[in-house]
Protein backbone atom coordinates (compact mmCIF):
# COMPACT_ATOMS: atom_id res chain seq x y z
CA UNK A 1 0.00 0.00 0.00
CA UNK A 2 1.66 3.37 -1.20
CA UNK A 3 0.74 6.37 0.53
CA UNK A 4 -2.26 7.55 -1.76
CA UNK A 5 -4.13 3.99 -0.77
CA UNK A 6 -3.13 5.17 2.84
CA UNK A 7 -5.06 8.36 2.71
CA UNK A 8 -8.12 7.20 1.07
CA UNK A 9 -8.88 4.10 3.59
CA UNK A 10 -8.27 6.50 6.37
CA UNK A 11 -10.69 8.62 4.47
CA UNK A 12 -13.35 5.94 4.38
CA UNK A 13 -12.60 5.09 8.82
CA UNK A 14 -13.31 8.77 9.14
CA UNK A 15 -16.56 8.70 7.73
CA UNK A 16 -15.61 10.74 4.67
CA UNK A 17 -18.31 10.63 1.56
CA UNK A 18 -16.54 13.18 -0.46
CA UNK A 19 -13.47 14.96 -1.65
CA UNK A 20 -14.02 18.33 -2.98
CA UNK A 21 -10.87 19.88 -5.24
CA UNK A 22 -9.25 19.74 -8.44
CA UNK A 23 -6.69 17.66 -9.59
CA UNK A 24 -3.45 17.00 -10.25
CA UNK A 25 -3.47 15.44 -7.58
CA UNK A 26 -2.80 11.46 -6.62
CA UNK A 27 -5.98 11.41 -4.99
CA UNK A 28 -8.12 12.08 -7.64
CA UNK A 29 -5.95 10.90 -10.10
CA UNK A 30 -5.22 7.17 -9.05
CA UNK A 31 -8.82 6.30 -8.71
CA UNK A 32 -8.72 5.25 -5.71
CA UNK A 33 -11.64 6.92 -4.28
CA UNK A 34 -14.15 5.01 -6.42
CA UNK A 35 -12.41 1.38 -5.21
CA UNK A 36 -12.99 2.64 -1.67
CA UNK A 37 -16.11 4.25 -2.23
CA UNK A 38 -15.84 7.86 -1.85
CA UNK A 39 -17.68 10.29 -4.28
CA UNK A 40 -14.76 12.67 -6.00
CA UNK A 41 -16.24 16.22 -6.87
CA UNK A 42 -14.04 18.25 -9.20
CA UNK A 43 -14.90 21.58 -9.11
CA UNK A 44 -14.41 24.49 -11.65
CA UNK A 45 -12.47 26.71 -9.19
CA UNK A 46 -10.20 25.26 -6.08
CA UNK A 47 -11.67 27.70 -3.97
CA UNK A 48 -15.60 26.38 -4.49
CA UNK A 49 -13.96 23.00 -3.71
CA UNK A 50 -13.25 24.22 -0.36
CA UNK A 51 -16.11 26.07 0.09
CA UNK A 52 -18.49 22.97 -0.18
CA UNK A 53 -16.06 21.14 2.23
CA UNK A 54 -16.12 24.02 4.46
CA UNK A 55 -20.43 23.57 4.14
CA UNK A 56 -20.57 19.74 5.46
CA UNK A 57 -19.20 20.42 8.17
CA UNK A 58 -21.36 23.21 9.23
CA UNK A 59 -24.38 21.54 8.63
CA UNK A 60 -23.60 18.58 10.20
CA UNK A 61 -22.61 20.53 12.88
CA UNK A 62 -19.23 18.90 12.96
CA UNK A 63 -20.09 15.41 12.47
CA UNK A 64 -18.64 15.23 9.33
CA UNK A 65 -15.38 16.86 8.77
CA UNK A 66 -15.50 18.26 4.97
CA UNK A 67 -11.99 17.28 2.85
CA UNK A 68 -10.54 19.18 0.18
CA UNK A 69 -7.95 18.23 -2.54
CA UNK A 70 -5.53 20.05 -5.03
CA UNK A 71 -2.70 20.40 -6.99
CA UNK A 72 0.34 21.62 -5.73
CA UNK A 73 1.51 25.00 -7.04
CA UNK A 74 -1.15 27.03 -8.81
CA UNK A 75 -3.50 24.64 -6.91
CA UNK A 76 -2.52 25.51 -3.18
CA UNK A 77 -2.58 29.00 -4.14
CA UNK A 78 -6.33 28.99 -5.61
CA UNK A 79 -7.37 27.37 -2.71
CA UNK A 80 -5.65 29.36 -0.30
CA UNK A 81 -8.55 31.49 0.14
CA UNK A 82 -11.17 29.09 0.69
CA UNK A 83 -9.30 27.64 3.41
CA UNK A 84 -8.80 30.91 4.82
CA UNK A 85 -12.75 31.66 4.99
CA UNK A 86 -13.22 28.31 6.50
CA UNK A 87 -10.58 29.32 9.30
CA UNK A 88 -12.22 32.61 9.96
CA UNK A 89 -15.55 30.80 9.91
CA UNK A 90 -14.77 28.12 12.57
CA UNK A 91 -15.09 25.52 10.12
CA UNK A 92 -13.86 22.30 10.18
CA UNK A 93 -11.95 20.81 6.86
CA UNK A 94 -8.90 18.93 6.45
CA UNK A 95 -7.21 19.63 3.20
CA UNK A 96 -4.49 17.84 1.16
CA UNK A 97 -2.69 19.99 -1.30
CA UNK A 98 0.08 18.41 -3.09
CA UNK A 99 3.36 19.64 -2.74
CA UNK A 100 6.45 19.59 -5.21
CA UNK A 101 9.18 17.01 -5.27
CA UNK A 102 11.21 16.72 -2.03
CA UNK A 103 14.24 17.38 -4.33
CA UNK A 104 12.88 21.37 -4.84
CA UNK A 105 10.02 21.59 -2.53
CA UNK A 106 11.69 24.64 -1.02
CA UNK A 107 13.14 26.18 -3.90
CA UNK A 108 11.83 30.18 -4.54
CA UNK A 109 9.44 30.87 -5.74
CA UNK A 110 7.26 27.64 -5.07
CA UNK A 111 4.38 27.99 -2.94
CA UNK A 112 4.87 25.68 0.12
CA UNK A 113 2.02 24.90 1.85
CA UNK A 114 3.72 24.33 4.66
CA UNK A 115 4.68 27.82 5.34
CA UNK A 116 2.02 29.38 3.78
CA UNK A 117 -1.06 27.77 5.57
CA UNK A 118 -0.09 28.23 8.77
CA UNK A 119 -2.03 31.49 9.46
CA UNK A 120 -5.13 30.17 8.16
CA UNK A 121 -4.90 26.47 9.65
CA UNK A 122 -5.30 24.96 13.34
CA UNK A 123 -3.30 22.59 12.32
CA UNK A 124 -0.49 22.76 9.36
CA UNK A 125 2.12 19.63 8.83
CA UNK A 126 4.07 17.92 5.84
CA UNK A 127 4.06 14.17 5.46
CA UNK A 128 7.57 13.25 4.62
CA UNK A 129 7.48 9.74 5.84
CA UNK A 130 5.45 7.81 4.43
CA UNK A 131 5.41 5.66 7.62
CA UNK A 132 3.98 8.79 9.51
CA UNK A 133 0.52 8.87 7.26
CA UNK A 134 -1.42 7.35 10.07
CA UNK A 135 -0.40 9.67 13.14
CA UNK A 136 -0.15 12.61 10.99
CA UNK A 137 -3.76 12.53 9.21
CA UNK A 138 -5.10 11.83 12.73
CA UNK A 139 -3.99 14.69 14.19
CA UNK A 140 -5.54 16.72 11.55
CA UNK A 141 -9.04 14.99 11.54
CA UNK A 142 -8.36 15.59 15.37
CA UNK A 143 -7.83 19.08 15.25
CA UNK A 144 -10.62 19.57 13.00
CA UNK A 145 -13.00 18.37 15.22
CA UNK A 146 -11.72 19.21 19.03
CA UNK A 147 -12.19 22.53 20.51
CA UNK A 148 -13.50 24.99 18.45
CA UNK A 149 -13.46 23.63 14.90
CA UNK A 150 -11.34 25.10 11.89
CA UNK A 151 -9.59 23.69 9.14
CA UNK A 152 -6.39 21.04 9.35
CA UNK A 153 -3.94 21.12 5.86
CA UNK A 154 -1.43 18.04 5.30
CA UNK A 155 0.59 18.93 2.43
CA UNK A 156 2.02 15.69 0.44
CA UNK A 157 4.72 16.23 -1.75
CA UNK A 158 3.98 14.49 -5.12
CA UNK A 159 6.73 11.42 -4.98
CA UNK A 160 5.59 10.89 -1.32
CA UNK A 161 2.09 9.95 -2.70
CA UNK A 162 3.86 6.64 -4.66
CA UNK A 163 5.96 5.50 -1.42
CA UNK A 164 5.07 2.51 0.19
CA UNK A 165 3.83 2.30 3.85
CA UNK A 166 4.95 -0.41 5.81
CA UNK A 167 2.49 -1.45 8.70
CA UNK A 168 -1.38 0.34 8.24
CA UNK A 169 -3.13 0.66 11.50
CA UNK A 170 -5.85 3.43 11.52
CA UNK A 171 -8.41 4.59 13.99
CA UNK A 172 -9.89 7.53 14.24
CA UNK A 173 -8.97 9.92 17.52
CA UNK A 174 -11.44 10.40 19.93
CA UNK A 175 -13.36 13.69 20.30
CA UNK A 176 -14.10 15.80 23.93
CA UNK A 177 -16.54 18.07 25.19
CA UNK A 178 -15.44 20.09 28.40
CA UNK A 179 -17.80 21.41 30.49
CA UNK A 180 -17.84 24.28 32.88
CA UNK A 181 -16.30 25.39 36.42
CA UNK A 182 -19.37 24.44 38.38
CA UNK A 183 -18.88 27.80 40.95
CA UNK A 184 -18.79 30.04 37.09
CA UNK A 185 -21.86 28.23 36.24
CA UNK A 186 -23.33 29.45 39.49
CA UNK A 187 -21.99 33.24 38.98
CA UNK A 188 -23.57 33.64 35.47
CA UNK A 189 -26.75 32.56 36.22
CA UNK A 190 -26.84 34.40 39.59
CA UNK A 191 -25.95 37.60 37.29
CA UNK A 192 -28.54 36.49 34.75
CA UNK A 193 -31.83 36.18 36.99
CA UNK A 194 -30.41 39.28 39.06
CA UNK A 195 -30.86 41.22 35.85
CA UNK A 196 -33.81 43.41 34.46
CA UNK A 197 -33.37 42.96 30.68
CA UNK A 198 -30.94 40.50 30.15
CA UNK A 199 -30.39 39.69 26.33
CA UNK A 200 -28.96 36.26 25.41
CA UNK A 201 -26.87 36.53 22.45
CA UNK A 202 -26.33 33.13 20.97
CA UNK A 203 -23.57 32.13 18.65
CA UNK A 204 -22.51 29.05 15.76
CA UNK A 205 -20.46 27.19 19.41
CA UNK A 206 -24.51 26.54 19.69
CA UNK A 207 -25.02 24.87 16.39
CA UNK A 208 -21.23 22.69 16.63
CA UNK A 209 -22.70 21.82 20.49
CA UNK A 210 -26.11 20.99 19.70
CA UNK A 211 -27.17 22.82 22.37
CA UNK A 212 -30.59 24.26 20.32
CA UNK A 213 -32.86 22.85 22.67
CA UNK A 214 -30.91 23.95 25.87
CA UNK A 215 -30.58 27.24 24.62
CA UNK A 216 -34.71 27.61 24.12
CA UNK A 217 -34.88 25.89 27.15
CA UNK A 218 -32.65 28.64 29.49
CA UNK A 219 -34.41 31.50 27.66
CA UNK A 220 -38.12 30.23 28.45
CA UNK A 221 -37.10 29.36 32.26
CA UNK A 222 -35.54 32.89 32.60
CA UNK A 223 -37.96 34.62 30.12
CA UNK A 224 -34.98 36.96 28.05
CA UNK A 225 -34.84 37.31 24.58
CA UNK A 226 -32.41 35.83 22.38
CA UNK A 227 -30.48 37.25 19.39
CA UNK A 228 -28.03 35.55 17.18
CA UNK A 229 -25.31 36.28 15.19
CA UNK A 230 -24.76 35.64 12.18
CA UNK A 231 -23.47 32.53 12.21
CA UNK A 232 -25.37 31.28 14.65
CA UNK A 233 -28.52 32.23 13.04
CA UNK A 234 -30.83 29.25 13.43
CA UNK A 235 -29.39 28.41 16.64
CA UNK A 236 -32.74 29.16 18.41
CA UNK A 237 -35.84 29.28 16.23
CA UNK A 238 -36.56 32.49 14.75
CA UNK A 239 -40.31 31.94 14.80
CA UNK A 240 -40.21 31.72 18.92
CA UNK A 241 -41.99 34.21 20.37
CA UNK A 242 -38.88 35.05 22.27
CA UNK A 243 -36.24 35.54 18.86
CA UNK A 244 -34.81 39.03 17.89
CA UNK A 245 -33.52 37.56 14.77
CA UNK A 246 -29.63 37.75 14.08
CA UNK A 247 -27.33 40.42 14.01
CA UNK A 248 -25.20 41.83 11.00
CA UNK A 249 -24.70 44.43 9.18
CA UNK A 250 -28.23 44.92 8.51
CA UNK A 251 -30.46 43.28 11.59
CA UNK A 252 -33.89 43.59 12.47
CA UNK A 253 -35.61 46.61 14.49
CA UNK A 254 -36.19 44.67 17.60
CA UNK A 255 -32.93 43.27 17.80
CA UNK A 256 -31.23 46.67 18.60
CA UNK A 257 -34.59 47.51 20.48
CA UNK A 258 -33.45 45.24 22.88
CA UNK A 259 -29.47 45.46 22.96
CA UNK A 260 -30.20 48.91 23.37
CA UNK A 261 -32.52 48.26 26.61
CA UNK A 262 -30.69 45.56 28.20
CA UNK A 263 -28.19 45.60 31.71
CA UNK A 264 -27.07 42.28 30.76
CA UNK A 265 -26.02 40.70 27.60
CA UNK A 266 -25.31 36.72 28.21
CA UNK A 267 -23.34 35.40 25.04
CA UNK A 268 -23.30 31.37 24.46
CA UNK A 269 -20.73 30.57 21.86
CA UNK A 270 -19.86 33.11 20.36
CA UNK A 271 -16.50 35.18 20.35
CA UNK A 272 -17.58 38.83 20.52
CA UNK A 273 -15.80 39.42 17.63
CA UNK A 274 -15.29 43.47 16.70
CA UNK A 275 -16.81 42.98 13.52
CA UNK A 276 -18.57 45.04 11.10
CA UNK A 277 -21.22 41.81 10.41
CA UNK A 278 -21.92 41.59 14.03
CA UNK A 279 -24.30 43.12 16.95
CA UNK A 280 -23.19 46.74 18.36
CA UNK A 281 -22.16 45.10 22.04
CA UNK A 282 -23.27 48.17 24.40
CA UNK A 283 -21.13 48.91 26.62
CA UNK A 284 -22.80 50.39 29.27
CA UNK A 285 -24.21 46.70 30.94
CA UNK A 286 -22.98 43.39 32.39
CA UNK A 287 -21.71 40.83 29.80
CA UNK A 288 -21.27 37.37 30.50
CA UNK A 289 -19.22 35.78 27.84
CA UNK A 290 -19.36 31.87 27.82
CA UNK A 291 -17.10 29.81 24.87
CA UNK A 292 -15.30 26.96 24.32
CA UNK A 293 -11.97 29.23 23.29
CA UNK A 294 -10.70 30.96 26.13
CA UNK A 295 -8.71 32.78 23.36
CA UNK A 296 -12.00 35.25 22.58
CA UNK A 297 -12.41 36.08 26.35
CA UNK A 298 -11.75 39.88 26.84
CA UNK A 299 -10.10 39.90 22.82
CA UNK A 300 -12.10 42.36 21.49
CA UNK A 301 -15.33 42.77 24.26
CA UNK A 302 -14.32 43.05 27.93
CA UNK A 303 -16.22 40.39 30.02
CA UNK A 304 -17.17 41.04 33.48
CA UNK A 305 -17.64 37.14 34.12
CA UNK A 306 -16.47 34.23 32.11
CA UNK A 307 -17.31 30.68 31.48
CA UNK A 308 -15.54 28.36 29.52
CA UNK A 309 -16.84 25.02 27.80
CA UNK A 310 -19.08 23.45 25.23
CA UNK A 311 -21.60 25.61 24.44
CA UNK A 312 -24.34 22.85 25.48
CA UNK A 313 -23.29 21.51 28.51
CA UNK A 314 -22.69 25.13 30.10
CA UNK A 315 -26.74 25.77 28.59
CA UNK A 316 -27.51 22.57 30.55
CA UNK A 317 -25.55 23.62 33.78
CA UNK A 318 -27.51 26.54 34.18
CA UNK A 319 -30.82 25.18 33.02
CA UNK A 320 -30.27 23.13 36.15
CA UNK A 321 -28.86 25.70 38.69
CA UNK A 322 -31.59 28.26 37.27
CA UNK A 323 -34.53 25.55 37.69
CA UNK A 324 -33.39 24.87 41.18
CA UNK A 325 -33.60 28.65 42.17
CA UNK A 326 -36.96 29.45 40.54
CA UNK A 327 -40.47 28.73 41.70
CA UNK A 328 -42.37 28.93 38.94
CA UNK A 329 -42.47 31.11 36.21
CA UNK A 330 -41.17 34.77 36.40
CA UNK A 331 -44.73 36.52 35.39
CA UNK A 332 -42.65 38.35 32.23
CA UNK A 333 -42.69 36.53 29.35
CA UNK A 334 -45.59 37.69 28.43
CA UNK A 335 -44.55 41.04 28.59
CA UNK A 336 -41.39 40.80 27.04
CA UNK A 337 -42.58 38.78 23.89
CA UNK A 338 -45.34 41.84 23.30
CA UNK A 339 -43.01 43.85 23.47
CA UNK A 340 -41.03 42.11 20.65
CA UNK A 341 -43.80 42.60 18.42
CA UNK A 342 -45.08 45.73 18.59
CA UNK A 343 -41.44 46.67 18.06
CA UNK A 344 -41.33 44.11 15.20
CA UNK A 345 -44.20 45.34 13.86
CA UNK A 346 -43.34 49.03 13.53
CA UNK A 347 -40.05 48.36 11.76
CA UNK A 348 -41.81 45.84 9.79
CA UNK A 349 -44.48 49.08 8.36
CA UNK A 350 -41.55 50.86 7.90
CA UNK A 351 -39.70 48.48 5.36
CA UNK A 352 -43.26 47.39 4.01
CA UNK A 353 -43.04 49.60 1.09
CA UNK A 354 -39.95 48.07 -0.16
CA UNK A 355 -41.19 44.59 0.94
CA UNK A 356 -44.28 45.13 -1.28
CA UNK A 357 -42.74 47.23 -3.88
CA UNK A 358 -44.08 46.95 -7.85
CA UNK A 359 -41.29 49.01 -9.03
CA UNK A 360 -39.24 47.86 -12.27
CA UNK A 361 -36.54 47.08 -11.73
CA UNK A 362 -37.85 44.94 -9.09
CA UNK A 363 -37.02 46.05 -5.39
CA UNK A 364 -34.35 43.35 -4.06
CA UNK A 365 -36.34 43.49 -0.49
CA UNK A 366 -39.35 42.15 -2.79
CA UNK A 367 -37.76 38.98 -4.05
CA UNK A 368 -36.28 38.43 -0.47
CA UNK A 369 -40.68 39.17 0.87
CA UNK A 370 -41.62 36.68 -2.30
CA UNK A 371 -39.01 34.26 -0.75
CA UNK A 372 -40.58 34.59 2.78
CA UNK A 373 -44.10 33.85 1.17
CA UNK A 374 -43.28 30.92 -1.01
CA UNK A 375 -40.64 29.01 0.52
CA UNK A 376 -41.20 26.68 3.53
CA UNK A 377 -38.25 27.67 5.41
CA UNK A 378 -38.48 24.86 7.71
CA UNK A 379 -37.50 22.70 5.05
CA UNK A 380 -34.95 24.49 3.28
CA UNK A 381 -31.20 25.42 3.88
CA UNK A 382 -30.26 29.11 3.00
CA UNK A 383 -26.82 30.89 2.54
CA UNK A 384 -26.28 33.89 0.49
CA UNK A 385 -23.27 35.96 -0.39
CA UNK A 386 -21.26 39.06 0.72
CA UNK A 387 -22.51 42.53 0.14
CA UNK A 388 -26.16 43.65 -0.39
CA UNK A 389 -27.07 40.07 -1.02
CA UNK A 390 -26.50 39.47 2.76
CA UNK A 391 -27.88 42.74 3.88
CA UNK A 392 -31.10 42.55 1.92
CA UNK A 393 -31.81 38.72 3.07
CA UNK A 394 -30.60 38.34 6.75
CA UNK A 395 -32.82 41.06 8.47
CA UNK A 396 -36.47 39.48 7.31
CA UNK A 397 -35.57 35.80 6.62
CA UNK A 398 -36.89 33.45 9.47
CA UNK A 399 -34.84 29.93 10.15
CA UNK A 400 -37.35 28.02 12.76
CA UNK A 401 -35.01 24.86 12.75
CA UNK A 402 -31.69 24.55 13.67
CA UNK A 403 -28.96 24.41 10.63
CA UNK A 404 -31.13 25.80 8.42
CA UNK A 405 -29.12 29.04 7.58
CA UNK A 406 -25.37 29.43 6.55
CA UNK A 407 -24.20 32.38 7.83
CA UNK A 408 -20.86 34.27 8.43
CA UNK A 409 -19.55 36.79 10.86
CA UNK A 410 -15.98 37.96 9.07
CA UNK A 411 -14.96 39.18 6.06
CA UNK A 412 -16.28 37.27 2.89
CA UNK A 413 -14.78 36.60 -0.75
CA UNK A 414 -17.56 36.87 -3.39
CA UNK A 415 -18.65 33.65 -4.68
CA UNK A 416 -18.68 32.13 -1.26
CA UNK A 417 -22.32 31.24 -1.56
CA UNK A 418 -22.55 29.18 -4.10
CA UNK A 419 -20.28 26.48 -2.96
CA UNK A 420 -21.75 26.42 0.62
CA UNK A 421 -25.02 25.75 -1.30
CA UNK A 422 -23.95 22.56 -3.01
CA UNK A 423 -21.98 20.95 -0.34
CA UNK A 424 -25.47 21.34 2.20
CA UNK A 425 -27.26 19.61 -0.86
CA UNK A 426 -24.82 16.84 -0.68
CA UNK A 427 -25.21 17.07 3.07
CA UNK A 428 -28.50 17.27 3.14
CA UNK A 429 -30.24 16.39 -0.26
CA UNK A 430 -33.95 16.07 1.72
CA UNK A 431 -33.82 20.04 1.72
CA UNK A 432 -34.15 22.95 -0.58
CA UNK A 433 -31.03 24.59 -0.61
CA UNK A 434 -30.54 27.88 -1.50
CA UNK A 435 -27.87 30.42 -1.98
CA UNK A 436 -28.88 33.88 -2.91
CA UNK A 437 -26.00 35.97 -4.69
CA UNK A 438 -25.35 39.55 -6.47
CA UNK A 439 -23.73 39.79 -10.13
CA UNK A 440 -20.65 40.29 -8.26
CA UNK A 441 -20.55 37.72 -6.52
CA UNK A 442 -21.60 35.11 -9.63
CA UNK A 443 -18.92 36.76 -11.47
CA UNK A 444 -16.11 35.10 -9.07
CA UNK A 445 -17.54 31.44 -9.29
CA UNK A 446 -20.82 31.60 -11.19
CA UNK A 447 -19.34 28.47 -13.75
CA UNK A 448 -19.42 26.02 -11.12
CA UNK A 449 -23.30 26.25 -11.89
CA UNK A 450 -21.83 23.57 -14.06
CA UNK A 451 -20.36 21.47 -11.23
CA UNK A 452 -23.98 21.52 -9.57
CA UNK A 453 -25.16 19.87 -13.59
CA UNK A 454 -22.50 17.55 -13.53
CA UNK A 455 -22.71 16.35 -10.58
CA UNK A 456 -26.84 16.64 -10.28
CA UNK A 457 -26.79 18.94 -7.01
CA UNK A 458 -30.35 20.44 -7.30
CA UNK A 459 -29.73 23.56 -5.57
CA UNK A 460 -32.04 27.08 -6.30
CA UNK A 461 -29.92 29.99 -7.12
CA UNK A 462 -31.38 33.25 -6.66
CA UNK A 463 -29.65 36.10 -7.96
CA UNK A 464 -29.99 39.85 -7.83
CA UNK A 465 -29.05 41.24 -10.89
CA UNK A 466 -28.32 44.96 -10.64
CA UNK A 467 -25.57 45.89 -13.43
CA UNK A 468 -23.62 47.37 -10.55
CA UNK A 469 -21.81 46.66 -7.83
CA UNK A 470 -23.77 48.07 -5.28
CA UNK A 471 -21.98 50.90 -2.81
CA UNK A 472 -19.23 51.16 -5.39
CA UNK A 473 -20.88 52.36 -8.34
CA UNK A 474 -19.06 49.52 -10.65
CA UNK A 475 -21.11 48.55 -14.14
CA UNK A 476 -21.28 45.72 -14.36
CA UNK A 477 -23.07 43.65 -17.44
CA UNK A 478 -24.39 40.19 -18.55
CA UNK A 479 -27.06 37.79 -18.98
CA UNK A 480 -26.67 35.36 -16.10
CA UNK A 481 -30.17 33.09 -17.32
CA UNK A 482 -28.17 32.38 -20.35
CA UNK A 483 -24.84 31.47 -19.13
CA UNK A 484 -26.75 29.14 -16.98
CA UNK A 485 -28.98 27.88 -19.08
CA UNK A 486 -26.07 27.31 -21.84
CA UNK A 487 -23.95 25.20 -18.55
CA UNK A 488 -27.01 22.63 -18.33
CA UNK A 489 -29.19 24.68 -15.55
CA UNK A 490 -32.67 25.43 -15.97
CA UNK A 491 -32.97 29.18 -16.21
CA UNK A 492 -35.27 32.52 -15.91
CA UNK A 493 -34.33 36.02 -16.69
CA UNK A 494 -37.24 38.05 -14.33
CA UNK A 495 -38.13 41.71 -14.84
CA UNK A 496 -41.80 41.78 -13.47
CA UNK A 497 -42.25 41.71 -9.76
CA UNK A 498 -45.91 40.34 -10.61
CA UNK A 499 -43.79 37.33 -11.72
CA UNK A 500 -41.56 36.66 -9.04
CA UNK A 501 -43.56 34.03 -6.92
CA UNK A 502 -44.20 31.92 -10.28
CA UNK A 503 -40.53 31.74 -10.87
CA UNK A 504 -40.02 30.21 -7.46
CA UNK A 505 -42.55 27.67 -7.80
CA UNK A 506 -41.45 26.69 -11.03
CA UNK A 507 -37.32 27.02 -9.44
CA UNK A 508 -38.58 24.73 -6.97
CA UNK A 509 -40.07 22.06 -8.42
CA UNK A 510 -37.45 21.78 -11.13
CA UNK A 511 -35.12 21.25 -8.16
CA UNK A 512 -37.39 18.51 -6.59
CA UNK A 513 -36.84 17.08 -10.04
CA UNK A 514 -33.40 17.09 -9.54
CA UNK A 515 -32.34 20.12 -11.76
CA UNK A 516 -30.22 22.72 -10.71
CA UNK A 517 -31.48 26.24 -11.23
CA UNK A 518 -30.32 30.05 -11.43
CA UNK A 519 -33.25 32.64 -11.01
CA UNK A 520 -32.06 35.93 -12.31
CA UNK A 521 -34.28 38.83 -11.26
CA UNK A 522 -33.53 41.98 -12.38
CA UNK A 523 -33.12 44.56 -9.58
CA UNK A 524 -32.93 48.36 -8.61
CA UNK A 525 -30.07 49.55 -7.31
CA UNK A 526 -31.30 49.64 -3.94
CA UNK A 527 -28.73 50.90 -1.04
CA UNK A 528 -30.78 51.35 1.82
CA UNK A 529 -30.00 48.91 4.49
CA UNK A 530 -31.88 47.81 7.68
CA UNK A 531 -29.33 49.30 10.27
CA UNK A 532 -31.06 50.63 13.17
CA UNK A 533 -28.68 52.55 15.68
CA UNK A 534 -28.47 52.25 19.49
CA UNK A 535 -29.61 54.59 21.47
Amino acid sequence: MDVTEAVANILVEEGVDYVFGFPSNPIFDTGILEEVGIQKIIVRQERTGAHMADAIGRVTAGDEVGVFACQHGPGTENAFGGVAQAYGESAPLVAFPAGYDQKNNDTDPKFNSLVNYQHVTKSCEQLTDPDAVCETVRRAFSAARNGRPRPAVVEIPKDVFYEEVEEFDYSPGSTSTPGADPDDVSTAVDLLLDAENPVIYAGQGVHYAKGWDALQELAELVEAPVATSLNGKSAFPEDHRLSLGAGSKSEPGQLAHFLDECDLLFGIGCSFTDTAYGITVPTDNTIVHSTLDATDVNKDVQADHAVLGDARLVLESMVEEADARLDGPRGRADDVAAEIREVEAAWLDEWRPKLESDETPINPYRVVNEMTEVIDASEAIVTHDAGNARDFIAPFWESPEPLGYIGWGKTTQLGYGLGLAMGAKLAHPEKLCINFWGDGAIGMTGLDVETAVRYDIPILSVLLNNFEMAGYETPFGGDFAGVAESLGAYSERIEDPGEIAGALERGIEKTEEGTPVLLEFITSKETELSRPDLG
